[in-house]
């Protein structure tokens, strides 16, 4: 393996977060970035929320702040104040993952920060972002799906209506595209010495992240001899997404002997070689279908003869099928059962919960001939303050002990 520094070695980062948002800066933690998390001194209030908490801290806060320092400094002093403007003068990035504006309600906003630093990438993370009607509304994690359309309502046996399970993507997204677009700005900020203020909202992150529906039904509000659908569906106009597969045969979820696994052949190729492989050409001959893009719709005839055919197989054999075949068969696993996938094994590092706190995914990107630094369990509130005062600012014991009295430390 190369001895060669983490890809993010060298990037500096100063955190103000609270909760969800604070993955904005995990990835690039997890990618050698220095992340120091400015905590007041109550803490995050992350360690206490939700479900599951692990020997009294949520997993949460153990997979988010992992591989970060954290301090404490009440900004509300001036002495904590100047504390911060100290570690921001040669700090990559600010990330202020909380309601906007809070660091410039305390006179330690983007336009004052980069006095002490022109440099200085500056990124806001919050639920609505920084402008717009309800850009001051609270708000939680699934309200940005909600609000995106990502998520439908759906109504019990009693007639109340429930937040269905589904995959949160604001709140995972957000942190994402800000992670991608702070560092294009610190690539920028390294070359031109200049700095920027990024504003990302996480309502935009689930409507961006779903944009394929969302335009399809723009697209659909142009005339429909201009925008149609599939030659092989007869250029029919579908609903948006997989919305518009749930009549599908040749591409459509079938059960096996144990579970089930998704069926993929609506291309012409994969279709045959499938018939021929289970000793059925007659479906072929009698279904060819169309090259690309032909999902069989509607084809309940087929889908029995297929719904039985799948039946005799577990998903283990349909998957070695798939690879001797030339057929696209995936497995359909649960977030329970997804890491003892063998794929799942080969591909993820996970990181025990013996070091980390809790077992948790590292890192999936991978580079050939290294590893990524393993990073550090997530740090309990003020962990490093004393460190990080003294090794990366230089204060000595009596500039320590003149912070404390004045209660910049908490």
């Amino acid at each position: 393996m190369s001895n060669r520094p983490a890809p993010l070695a060298g990037v500096r980062i100063i955190e103000l977060s609270i909760a969800g948002p604070a993955g904005a800066t995990t990835h690039l933690a997890d990618l050698g970035a220095e992340v120091i998390k400015v905590e007041p001194p109550t803490g995050d209030y992350i360690r206490g929320m939700t479900w599951p908490i692990i020997d009294g801290t949520s997993l949460m806060h153990l997979h988010l702040n992992r591989g970060k320092r954290s301090i404490t400094l009440d900004l509300r002093t001036p002495e904590g104040a100047d504390v911060f403007r100290d570690l921001v003068r040669d700090a990559d990035i600010v990330l202020e993952a909380m309601r906007p504006g809070a660091l410039e309600r305390r006179g330690l906003g983007y336009d004052a920060l980069r006095v002490v630093n022109p440099r200085l990438v500056f990124c806001t993370v919050s639920g609505y972002g920084a402008t717009g009607p309800y850009q001051s509304m609270p708000s939680h994690g699934i309200a940005y799906d909600t609000w995106a359309g990502v998520v439908a309502p759906e109504v019990d046996d009693e007639g109340f209506t429930y937040i269905p399970e589904h995959v949160s993507i604001g709140i995972y997204a957000a942190p994402m595209l800000a992670a991608m677009t702070m560092l294009a700005a610190v690539i920028r900020a390294r070359t031109s010495g200049e700095g920027s203020f990024i504003d990302i909202a996480q309502s935009d992150a689930a409507a961006f992240f779903d944009w394929y529906r969302s335009e399809t039904w723009m697209a659909y509000e142009r005339p429909e001899d201009e925008v149609t659908g599939n030659k092989a569906d007869g250029y029919q106009r579908r609903a948006p997404g997989t919305a518009g597969m749930r009549e599908g045969v040749r591409y459509q979820i079938y059960a096996c002997t144990d579970g089930h696994v998704l069926f993929m052949a609506s291309e012409q190729a994969f279709w045959r070689n499938f018939c021929d492989s289970v000793g059925r050409p007659d479906l072929f001959e009698r279904w060819p279908g169309s090259p690309i893009a032909d999902h069989a719709r509607g084809n309940r005839e087929l889908q029995t003869e297929l719904r039985a055919i799948f039946a005799t197989r577990t998903a283990a054999e349909w998957i070695a099928f798939s690879d001797e075949a030339n057929t696209p068969i995936a497995p359909v696993n649960s977030p329970r059962s997804v890491v003892d996938d063998p794929q799942f094994k080969d591909r993820f590092t996970v990181l025990d919960h013996g070091e980390h706190g809790a077992d948790m995914l590292g890192f999936p990107a991978h580079f050939r001939d290294e590893e990524l630094p393993a990073p550090s369990k997530a740090p309990t509130v003020g962990q490093h303050t004393t460190e990080v005062l003294i090794n990366l600012l230089g204060y000595d014991a009596d500039r320590l002990q003149a912070l404390r009295q004045a209660g910049a430390l908490g």
